[in-house]
């Protein structure tokens, strides 16, 4: 007759505590998947904006406007 309150009180504790494990987890992973999602966006970003630069470097080459050492270098310095 005893352990009849006592299930009921650990079926009202296991109940929220499982509740709130469940949202954590949840929380986690929607978490990692944003943050998954933001980093790739970021380095996709990164590497278009160094190409454009190579490409504008290798413009004012064929322009004349720098040496084929300042194209090296500024290369040299975008690759880094």
């Amino acid at each position: 007759m005893y352990g009849i309150g006592f299930g009921h009180m650990m079926g009202w504790g296991g109940g929220i505590f499982m509740m709130f494990f469940w949202v954590l987890i949840i929380i986690g992973i929607i978490y990692l998947f944003s943050n998954r999602n933001t980093n790739h966006r970021d380095n996709s970003c990164s590497y278009r904006q160094e190409s454009q630069a190579e490409e504008i470097a290798k413009e004012r080459y064929a322009r004349g406007e720098i040496t084929k050492e300042e194209l090296e270098e500024i290369l040299r310095d975008l690759r880094r």
